[in-house]
């Protein structure tokens, strides 16, 4: 069944991506009618996280973000589909970094890198780090795709730029192993999720509401002693992006503790209180706000 349903699908996909740009995104707009107007995809929840986050907005404020954040959402996700035929010029082309000395500095020193990236701006074409001349391979942690084919799918466009996606599942094991035998990377990890209520440790305000959130990446850094970077990612114009390398710590051992998790989550609040239109609203993100606190987790306020 999962065969059938990806061979039925994929033609459609293909022939998505090779829509010329200007065609592309008049189909996303039109996409955008159907999901915004006639679907109303979790509008709701949209809706709720804007008035929670923002309470002293005006509504003509929250709708006009509303509004922007799913034409957005409609282009980032056709976006992806395109990178089944883009090319690794065009790529390059849409997807910047203004500061690739940062990256060059820390392979000169032998040491590996978390890039805490977040659900902004878009983090479907940040594999495409692998092609600007670095010598450290790129690993995107990801979460499988429950069908294997389309699983599969998603990995080839990736490894085609050169990069790598691990399993979150399977992460911290090859990241230990990667370092074991000296192979260095860059580990680039979505940052901001919501963790299962049972499964969470630390909680600390986001946009002013404590939450639950994922300690992964600082445990990881203090562990191996990685250096850890925040991917700073501002949309440019539709379909450009552009990426800055924010430094949190070079020396994540000695650093306090939850230091490496609060600073990720204060460098991506200030770009939400920017351009709140380019952030995940439809995520469920405080979904948990009002849950008590579980036994032996710990509240950072």
């Amino acid at each position: 069944m999962q065969g059938l349903v990806f061979w039925l699908v994929y033609p459609l996909l293909w022939l998505i991506s090779i829509l010329p740009f200007r065609i592309f995104y008049i189909f996303s707009d039109f996409i955008y009618f159907l999901v915004f107007r006639v679907i109303g995809y979790r509008r709701k929840t949209v809706q709720k996280n804007l008035r929670m986050v923002f309470p002293d907005k005006p509504s003509e404020e929250l709708i006009r973000i509303e509004k922007v954040f799913y034409k957005h959402m409609c282009d980032m996700f056709l976006e992806m589909i395109k990178s089944i035929s883009m090319s690794n010029e065009e790529i390059q082309k849409r997807f910047k970094f203004t500061n690739l000395e940062v990256l060059r500095d820390i392979e000169s020193r032998n040491k590996s890198i978390v890039l805490m990236c977040a659900h902004y701006a878009s983090y479907e074409w940040i594999i495409a780090l692998q092609l600007y001349g670095l010598k450290y391979k790129s690993f995107g942690i990801y979460k499988k795709i429950r069908n294997r084919y389309f699983d599969d799918m998603v990995r080839k466009i990736r490894s085609k730029l050169g990069g790598e996606l691990v399993n979150t599942h399977k992460a911290t094991k090859r990241i230990i192993q990667n370092e074991r035998e000296g192979l260095r990377g860059n580990y680039a990890m979505i940052a901001d999720q919501s963790p299962r209520l049972q499964r969470s440790n630390l909680w600390m305000k986001f946009m002013g509401i404590s939450v639950p959130v994922f300690e992964g990446s600082e445990k990881l850094a203090r562990g191996l002693d990685l250096n850890v970077i925040y991917l700073h990612v501002e949309k440019t114009g539709r379909g450009f992006y552009e990426a800055t390398l924010v430094p949190i710590t070079e020396n994540a051992p000695e650093e306090p503790e939850h230091f490496i998790t609060q600073k990720f989550f204060e460098l991506l609040e200030n770009q939400i209180l920017d351009k709140p239109e380019y952030y995940l609203w439809t995520h469920k993100r405080w979904k948990h706000r009002n849950e008590p606190v579980p036994e032996g987790a710990t509240r950072v306020s």
